[in-house]
């Protein structure tokens, strides 16, 4: 690899490991919102529970996972990431429109499941990129 790639590939690890990183959180602040709901006026983060933070974080996770994903699969070939990340972000879409206006469990449930799949789809990018970049040689313990 020459240093441009080299570059380019570190640029999309760090990506990938924003992406996991955001969607595991979100998927954690979905599933304890409810238990946590009365506290965060307390500890001065009520803007936690807004819709519109959410909605943000949502719109920047799934902007985020879109470029890194293809990305990947432009690299590696491999699909799942993808096939992953596509139900995980209509979870995460549903969760935060349509299931807004029904309970907090619906809600909660949706967003949490879409978070986790997102966070998969970009560990299993990871992975595949790690592999992919590993070369086997007669030092190698594989």
């Amino acid at each position: 690899m020459d240093t441009e790639q080299v570059h380019k590939s570190r640029g999309w690890f760090i990506a990938d490991r924003i992406g996991a990183t955001a969607s595991f959180l979100c998927a954690v602040h979905c599933a304890a919102l409810p238990f946590v709901l009365a506290l965060l006026p307390v500890l001065g983060l009520e803007f936690l529970a807004d819709h519109r933070f959410e909605r943000g974080f949502v719109f920047f996770a799934c902007i985020l996972a879109l470029i890194s994903l293809i990305s990947g699969f432009r690299r590696h070939h491999r699909p799942l990431p993808l096939l992953l990340a596509l139900p995980g972000m209509t979870l995460l879409v549903l969760g935060v429109t349509y299931a807004e206006h029904y309970s907090i469990a619906l809600h909660s449930v949706l967003v949490t499941c879409g978070g986790l799949l997102l966070a998969s789809a970009h560990f299993i990018n990871l992975r595949t990129d790690r592999h992919r970049a590993h070369v086997h040689g007669p030092q190698c313990a594989h």
